[in-house]
């Protein structure tokens, strides 16, 4: 049973982790939409956008690993695990997305508005608060 507990300690660990890049991505993605053409204030935002997005993979991945173990080892079931998977596929998609924005205002190409980002900063708030209640409650 301590084997349980630490394995779903730490793969919420590394959940919120991932979740803290989740939030913060969108908002640099903002700040460069904001930044106009000052190159140094560019470049800045566009390392540290790097550096989280690549972060927040490894972050992913090791979540993913100690869910699987959760799932697989620990016998985790229900409709609500799957309800809960397809929330969390979406906001994987919802960070390669941003990543790929970041990677193309990298190479040039434009940005979304700083309102259609602000926006989209806001999806995954919406996901969390549903993936935690089906966590908790375990609906069905």
């Amino acid at each position: 049973m301590q084997a349980y507990f630490w394995t779903k300690t730490a793969h919420m660990v590394f959940v919120m982790a991932w979740m803290g890049g989740v939030f913060y991505l969108p908002r640099i993605l903002v700040n460069l939409a904001e930044a106009g053409d000052d190159a140094a204030v560019r470049a800045r935002l566009i390392l540290m956008g790097r550096r989280l997005y690549r972060f927040g993979h490894i972050m992913f991945g090791l979540a993913v690993a100690l869910g699987l173990t959760l799932w697989l080892h620990f016998g985790m079931a229900g409709g609500w695990l799957h309800a809960k998977l397809l929330l969390v596929v979406l906001m994987l998609t919802h960070y390669i997305m941003a990543g790929r924005w970041l990677k193309g205002a990298d190479a040039g190409r434009r940005l979304p508005s700083a309102k259609m980002l602000r926006l989209f900063n806001e999806a995954p708030v919406l996901l969390l608060v549903l993936i935690v209640y089906l966590v908790i409650a375990k609906p069905f």
